[in-house]
């Protein structure tokens, strides 16, 4: 397909990638971004081999490794505290890790220099009020009163996306799965060289992210979808820690900043139907999140984004472009949202509990696969 004009909502992990892939198959790109700040929460993510190779293609792996830590494993524990497995993880790029822990923060600045230096357009404080395909084109009015006239949207604004339910008012909304996520940072310790993760009713992983510091996640059963205040939410967050492993509880006792917690509710969503409607399409969590017990959110859509720039060069036709992408996204996806979410219920009782050893070296053979 010749050169398009492109418009991508949403300037986080996937829309960000988006507009590099795109602008790397020659295609003129504008992202807007609703939050006039482009802020981060400030604790980290973990990316498997997947996003390495992927991180090769978009021609930003020494940038993205600079940014983070790479690790070959993934230490299992019980909730007592005993390791009973280190699942080595294969690597996809030659002489790279297989896996990277990464501040978002870090990585947002990544990609966010690499795509303005592309040539991209990156507008703060911005959004789609209205988008008009008429068949030929998309026409958008903007939130500043401006509008603008594009070959294909692109919406990758997230699980709550507005793009998505625009364009297919019918697809589900995200649900919640029962469980939350609460994250920290804390000093890395000199011998953590893996991802580890604790099982149990709560669910426990340490990361590393930098050489000086690692961040803790924490999954917990949440009946009702409570709502915790800001002021009080380390102490809350050392409480669900109170019948973890010692050496977890031995760290909840520095968890002490209300500010420095980050807060989760876990909810899922796919959408089993098409991902575009004419000429706007979605990727990203706006039509699979998933909660993040496998650890590839971000990794499938980073995925989509290739895939989709992908699929625009190998078609003439947009209808076909787009359907490509979604035939070729969708089983992928859809494996990492339901085995993630089997993951969850395992944990707070709502299905059988799941081997997270096993869980993790099938999930490694399947993002080995190609994309």
């Amino acid at each position: 397909m010749e050169a398009l004009n492109i418009l991508v909502i949403g300037g986080g992990i996937g829309g960000l990638t988006a507009g590099i892939a795109l602008r790397a198959k020659g295609h003129d790109v504008d992202v807007i971004e609703r939050d006039p700040d482009w802020s981060v929460y400030g604790v980290g993510i973990i990316q498997q081999s997947n996003v390495v190779r992927a991180m090769a293609e978009l021609g930003l792996l020494d940038d993205y490794l600079s940014a983070g830590v790479g690790f070959d494993a993934v230490e299992i524990f019980l909730p007592d505290g005993n390791m009973v497995a280190r699942v080595p993880s294969p690597r996809l790029v030659e002489g790279r890790p297989a896996n990277v822990g990464i501040g978002r923060r870090a990585l947002h600045k990544v990609l966010g220099d690499r795509v303005l230096a592309s040539g991209a357009s990156v507008r703060l404080g911005l959004t789609a009020e209205t988008i008009e395909d008429d068949g030929e084109g998309v026409t958008v009015r903007f939130s500043d009163g401006g509008s603008g006239r594009y070959d294909l949207l692109v919406g990758a604004d997230g699980v709550y996306s507005q793009t998505r339910s625009g364009v297919l008012p019918d697809a589900p909304a995200p649900q919640f799965t029962g469980q939350a996520v609460w994250r920290y940072n804390f000093a890395r310790p000199a011998g953590l060289d893996a991802l580890q993760v604790y099982n149990g009713p709560t669910g426990v992983g340490l990361v590393p992210i930098s050489d000086s510091l690692m961040y803790m996640y924490v999954t917990t059963p949440e009946p009702g979808n409570p709502r915790y205040p800001k002021e009080g939410l380390a102490a809350a967050m050392r409480g669900k820690l109170a019948r973890t492993a010692p050496a977890i509880r031995a760290l909840a006792e520095q968890i002490t900043d209300d500010e420095e917690v980050v807060y989760r509710p876990l909810e899922g969503l796919l959408v089993d139907g098409p991902w575009h409607q004419g000429r706007v399409v979605l990727l990203g969590d706006a039509v699979h999140a998933t909660t993040p017990h496998l650890g590839q959110g971000a990794g499938m859509a980073i995925e989509d984004s290739l895939v989709l720039a992908d699929e625009l060069s190998r078609h003439d036709d947009m209808e076909t472009a787009l359907t490509a992408y979604r035939d070729r996204r969708f089983q992928r996806c859809a494996y990492i949202v339901r085995e993630s979410l089997a993951i969850c219920h395992g944990q707070i009782g709502r299905g059988p509990p799941v081997d997270n050893a096993k869980a993790t070296h099938a999930m490694f053979e399947i993002v080995a696969q190609p994309i």
